[in-house]
């Protein structure tokens, strides 16, 4: 089989899921090349999963491995400079979450895109991730009536690198890490249906030493066709990951859980190794998580985006979806400074959606 090639960029925690879902579950797909910021690490990475180039200059990467796809796992701020060299170089781009730190770089991506007639996919897992899916296709077929609310949380106790913490780096806190997959989740959920406004409130409440932004939030979000939608998503949650979405509906309701349904109840006195992401012990009772990629929807987001750029289809979950997911958090930061809901379309000229929190005078 001719197999699509792939470059990662990136060598961190997200790589590892990304390697591992393709090595697994995508076999029409072929890593040959990685960038890492330090030349040891992007080494190391190449040696651990038998890669055969690796680099620490993007520009020497797209000028001399022969790769299709470009996947980018790089800190928030990289994720436009990454995709507008990646797309002039015609490369097609599946890129993590947060599309971008700004609109107007997420508008430069997609324009870049589009001039060069590449495959631009953002990476929203949970619209792939099988018990999100079946809980989607319960609706589709009428199980729980009208739906009328839906919620999603999404809470640990804190990213695993320090960049996370740094809103000069990641544009923001816990929304822009964990809330625009609840806000990307809302709109998969009502294809077609606009937002109409946004109502957020947010604070930081354990990581006030080593962050300025938010670990831990509430977002309400507004749909034109009356449905309610409300996100949670935390850094202050010890114990683990936990991760569920809920669908309320005139005639029914649906849980889904991707963790604990999927998870051996353990007990070790003197622990062991890994048991869930973000759990900081595996002493005394646990959730032994298994196959923790493929419930969270990593392999079906990537195998679907190598099939897309094979069979010139386009993606489930384009950058301009994740334009608007963005557009959202905006309104989520100006909505926490001033106190009030934020109707959408919603737009601002401040350096980071995080600014709208600190200064509401920013707002327009």
């Amino acid at each position: 089989m001719n197999k699509t090639k792939i470059a990662i960029i990136g060598a961190g925690y997200i790589s590892d899921i990304h390697l591992e879902s393709y090595h697994r579950f995508v076999p029409e797909a072929e890593i040959v090349a990685v960038y890492a910021r330090n030349i040891d690490k992007a080494k190391a990475f190449a040696g651990k999963y038998h890669i055969p180039q690796y680099f620490d200059d993007v520009d020497q990467l797209l000028a001399q491995a022969d790769v299709e796809v470009v996947d980018i796992c790089v800190p928030n701020y990289l994720h436009a400079p990454v995709c507008i060299k990646a797309a002039k170089a015609k490369k097609h781009i599946i890129i993590e979450k947060p599309l971008a730190v700004t609109l107007e770089e997420a508008d430069e991506m997609i324009a870049v895109c589009k001039e060069n007639n590449v495959k631009l996919m953002y990476a929203e897992e949970l619209c792939f991730a099988p018990k999100y899916e079946r809980a989607r296709h319960l609706v589709k077929e009428g199980a729980v009536g009208e739906v009328y609310m839906l919620k999603q949380a999404e809470k640990h106790s804190g990213p695993h690198t320090d960049w996370f913490y740094d809103i000069d780096l990641a544009g923001g806190g816990v929304i822009m890490d964990m809330g625009c997959h609840a806000l990307g989740w809302f709109r998969w959920m009502m294809p077609g249906v606009q937002v109409k406004d946004v109502y957020a409130t947010m604070s930081t409440v354990l990581h006030k030493g080593r962050t300025r932004g938010e670990d831990n939030a509430v977002v309400i979000v507004e749909f034109e066709n009356g449905v309610t939608c409300v996100a949670e998503s935390s850094w202050a949650k010890h114990g683990g990951m936990d991760d569920r979405c809920e669908i309320y509906g005139t005639g029914g309701v649906v849980y889904a859980d991707l963790f604990q349904g999927n998870s051996a109840l353990t007990y070790s006195k003197d622990g062991y190794g890994y048991a869930m992401e973000k759990a900081d012990t595996s002493q005394g009772w646990s959730f032994t998580i298994f196959e923790e990629a493929f419930n969270q929807g990593y392999p079906h987001e990537l195998k679907h985006f190598i099939e897309c750029v094979r069979e010139d289809k386009t993606p489930l979950v384009t950058g301009e979806d994740g334009r608007v997911v963005l557009e959202i958090i905006y309104a989520a930061y100006a909505s926490a400074g001033l106190g009030r809901k934020v109707a959408l379309p919603y737009s601002a000229k401040v350096a980071k959606p995080i600014d709208l929190w600190f200064n509401p005078k920013q707002n327009n």
